[in-house]
């Protein structure tokens, strides 16, 4: 009976350290910037395996469901030695379950101008592992206009 009391206490406690807010936080930009990087280096392969199987894009128009759908979908983006645009985690919050994270950021042209404003929710699928469940960009808003 104490060992099992022990053993509870000592799972309680990894489970406690894997939902510090801050550390999930710090998981899910790493995740972001690590795929954001995967367009950068030309690398399709690295992008498709930040992707969860039931991946669901929104953009151009249409609605890419699935991993093998967004990947074949973002293909051509990763055609030609440069990348067509880049983009960087801005604010990341993760449930208090630790079970899904939502983060967003700007999208900058080859030229550095914010384009567009992405939004992405991740889900943990293992412990540390982060895949990308749902992700939508919006055009960048000219607010100096009246």
């Amino acid at each position: 009976m104490l060992i099992a009391a022990m053993s509870l206490t000592l799972s309680m406690t990894a489970t406690a350290a894997e939902l510090d807010p801050k550390a999930l936080q710090a998981q899910v930009a790493d995740a972001e910037r690590a795929f954001a990087k995967s367009m950068a280096d030309r690398d399709h392969a690295a992008f498709t395996g930040f992707l969860s199987d039931e991946a669901v894009f929104f953009g151009g128009g249409k609605v890419l469901h699935g991993k093998a759908q967004v990947a074949a979908g973002w293909k051509g983006f990763f055609e030609g030695a440069a990348a067509p645009f880049s983009w960087e985690p801005q604010s990341v919050e993760v449930l208090a379950s630790g079970t899904l994270a939502h983060s967003s950021g700007p999208v900058r042209d080859p030229a550095g101008k914010i384009v567009a404003t992405f939004n992405s929710v991740w889900r943990q699928e293992a412990p540390g592992v982060w895949k990308v469940v749902f992700d939508k960009g919006n055009p960048a808003c000219d607010c100096a206009k009246p």
